[in-house]
């Protein structure tokens, strides 16, 4: 009995080698056969990086057409906050270019309320489907993003809506602080970065930027017969918007820039006697100042006439000067 139960035991065993051996033979695929619900896994993967590649170049195409100073700044900063900061100016870039897209202001206000319910959501992990927020979302579950800031951003930008002169330079300088230095304490904590000298000088430099832009953006829009440069200045210096909507290079319209640009270089000047206090870990957040300095100095070169046509062309030894001051770990 005991040598039959062997054999019998014998018996299944070659069985089932047989049954294996010809299974490898006759199905070779047969082994790699997964259940469904691993292909279904294996395909969300795929496609979720898929749209994650998607979603980032999207963000780089956006920022270097429409921001190329930002986009070489972001392309120095630590490989960790790389990305983040290219989700950030993105959704700068998205902001900024409501105004100028829309010939509506309702369909501005409706637009900018879409962003609000859109940092809402990321904030509950429940971002749209849509690239800039998808990236959005990413940098504030990496670095822990404060949502204020992003809405303020977005409300400052939502009053400018308005589409009127600034009533003075205040008015300006708050302006930039809502926008351009709200962005860069947003920069600072994707850098890790949480310092309080390290804010003041994000202060002064958003200010000095946003102060920048207006002047560098003044014969685009005055092309489109508006101006936005501050009234009071212009006031002081009796220039009429007329006088920029025509592109008047006469001394008081060159006066009313220089106090513009005056102001812009005395927060550039406070921004960096705080660089003692600053950890050199802040200091790729700053390397805008590049380009703010050399924007500066060009527009002194020409009298302060902020019609001269080389202050329309892009200086193309700016990627240089800032890979330098990157390595100097200056700002």
């Amino acid at each position: 009995m005991a040598s039959g139960i062997s054999l019998k035991h014998g018996l299944l065993t070659t069985k089932c080698s047989v049954f294996h051996s010809l299974q490898r033979n006759i199905l070779p695929h047969a082994i790699c056969i997964q259940r469904p619900t691993e292909v279904k896994c294996i395909r969300a993967s795929t496609n979720s990086t898929a749209e994650s590649r998607h979603n980032e170049k999207y963000c780089i195409d956006i920022v270097r057409s429409r921001d190329y100073d930002g986009f070489v700044s972001s392309l120095l900063l630590p490989e960790d906050a790389r990305r983040s900061s290219l989700a950030l100016r993105a959704f700068n870039v998205e902001l900024a270019q409501v105004k100028d897209s829309v010939s509506q202001k309702t369909i501005g206000l409706m637009r900018m309320q879409f962003w609000k319910t859109t940092v809402e959501e990321i904030y509950r992990d429940d971002p749209p489907v849509q690239p800039v927020s998808a990236e959005l979302w990413r940098a504030v579950k990496k670095h822990y993003l404060t949502k204020r800031w992003m809405l303020r951003i977005i409300s400052e930008r939502e009053k400018d809506m308005e589409d009127r002169a600034y009533r003075n330079l205040q008015e300006l300088e708050a302006y930039s602080e809502n926008t351009q230095s709200s962005l860069l304490y947003l920069l600072l904590e994707s850098l890790g970065v949480k310092d309080v000298h390290a804010d003041h000088a994000a202060s002064h430099i958003g200010k000095a930027q946003g102060i920048v832009t207006c002047l560098r953006a003044t014969p685009y829009h005055s092309s489109r017969r508006k101006v936005y440069l501050p009234m009071d200045i212009c006031m002081l210096h009796r220039a009429s918007q007329e006088d920029f909507i025509r592109g008047s290079r006469e001394q008081n319209a060159r006066d009313v820039v220089y106090d513009i640009a005056s102001q812009a270089h005395v927060h550039l000047q406070h921004a960096r006697s705080f660089s003692k206090n600053i950890p050199a870990s802040a200091f790729p957040a700053f390397l805008q100042t590049v380009v703010l300095e050399d924007y500066l100095q060009r527009v002194r070169r020409v009298d302060f006439d902020v019609f001269h046509p080389s202050l329309q062309k892009r200086n193309p030894l700016i990627p240089i000067q800032l890979y330098f001051r990157s390595w100097k770990k200056t700002y």
